[in-house]
């Protein structure tokens, strides 16, 4: 792991030029915290959690943890995409990786699933998981398919939810997404109170020192800068469109300091490229170390983003956020919308007028959000495995 910015004790974003794994080979991450069943009173079951992306790491890591104490074995596995490997050695979370990303072409999407799906089967064969658990792992429900292992799906987005030809057993969603929309079988989806950040950032503590770290000086605008998902699937080129009309708003202000961070290596090279004077000056900074995400957030005026986890982390801290995802708006990014946690720019016009520039005034003491979203997680978990796993 490279050098860290401040405690680094949560979800972690990291900068896209940091040494990569290799793609190709099945591999284990460096030993870490194990999550064995304790001894005493283990059920001798066995969830078996495929990591998919990124902000799953974060996520998973205190559900896993709650899952334990309840005496469950989990197994570990991921995929080898964005900056997953490097969350699970920062978490320090033992885990076999297997497989990688294979870009927004359809075909190879599919291809790669069916590829995955193929280098899991002996892990899962092996191990005889009784519950299989993700937030979107095609390849996971495809293995417990053909092995007859019960599957949970977790989904926050309900356009990205169709997995082919087969479906999962149980599908868990926010209770704001309309059971309607999803693809779980009838009587067999499950909801949670508030988002899935919700479940982790309780635990973040603030530190200052990140500002230090970045030279950001505290009488800056400080912004945080996320571009498109350009690989992902649901990504629509109009908000390529959207970023740089950002870039070019807050080029124009010399007391901005825009911490921009790439999703790939590919993307944070075409951003050095392209914006190459803006670094120079020092308005656009891409972190060459890894930084925390939610600390950055929290000491950020303001967070303009391409969708996703990082807008419902700042919507979570009360941190103003301007979304650029041109997309299908899911039910999350609507009800956040309407309740003015969160805007929604739809034009170049959107990004001059509405995104306000200007320094905020952060709380002393930060707002837990909805504690209970974890609870009623684990809970629907206990009781899916009750029901699978006699």
């Amino acid at each position: 792991m490279s050098a860290k910015v401040g405690p680094m004790n949560r979800n972690t974003v990291l900068d896209s030029a940091t040494a990569q794994i290799p793609e190709t080979r099945e591999r284990e991450s460096r030993p870490g915290l194990s999550f064995a069943a304790p001894r005493g009173n283990a059920t001798g079951k066995k969830i078996w959690i495929d990591i998919d992306n990124s902000p799953h790491v974060p996520f998973f890591k205190p559900i896993m943890q709650k899952l334990q104490s309840r005496g469950f074995e989990i197994i570990l596995t991921a995929r080898d995409t964005y900056q997953v490997c490097d969350l699970l050695k920062f978490h320090q979370l033992s885990c076999k990786v297997v497989g990688r990303h294979y870009g927004k072409n359809k075909l190879l999407k599919v291809l790669g699933n069916c590829l995955r799906t193929a280098q899991l089967l002996p892990m899962a064969v092996k191990v005889r998981p009784d519950l299989a658990l993700s937030h979107g792992s095609r390849a996971q429900i495809l293995a417990g398919v053909l092995l007859g292992i019960p599957t949970i799906m977790m989904h926050d987005y309900e356009h990205s939810t169709k997995t082919g030809f087969v479906e999962p057993n149980w599908v868990l969603t926010p209770e704001i997404i309309p059971k309607a929309t999803m693809n779980g079988k009838r009587g067999r989806t499950l909801t949670y109170p508030g988002l899935k950040e919700d479940v982790y950032i309780p635990q973040f503590q603030p530190d200052p020192s990140i500002l230090q770290t970045l030279g950001v000086s505290p009488s800056n605008i400080l912004v945080t800068l996320r571009p498109p998902a350009t690989e992902a699937h649901y990504h629509n080129p109009e908000a390529e469109k959207l970023f740089v009309a950002a870039l070019e708003l807050f080029s124009a202000d010399p007391n901005v300091r825009a911490v921009t961070l790439p999703r790939s290596v590919r993307q944070s090279a075409i951003l050095r490229q392209r914006w190459a004077t803006l670094i120079a000056s020092g308005q656009m900074i891409i972190p060459s170390a890894p930084v925390d995400g939610l600390n950055l957030i929290w000491f950020s005026d303001l967070v303009v983003s391409g969708g996703g986890t990082m807008n419902r982390e700042a919507a979570a801290l009360e941190v103003p956020v301007y979304s650029i995802f041109r997309g299908k708006i899911g039910a999350v990014d609507r009800y956040l919308a309407e309740s003015g946690r969160l805007m929604l720019l739809e034009s170049v016009d959107d990004v001059k007028t509405k995104i306000q520039l200007k320094r905020r005034e952060k709380p002393l003491q930060m707002r837990i959000p909805r504690p209970e979203a974890m609870g009623r997680i684990v809970e629907a978990i206990l009781e899916i495995a009750e029901v699978e796993c006699r």
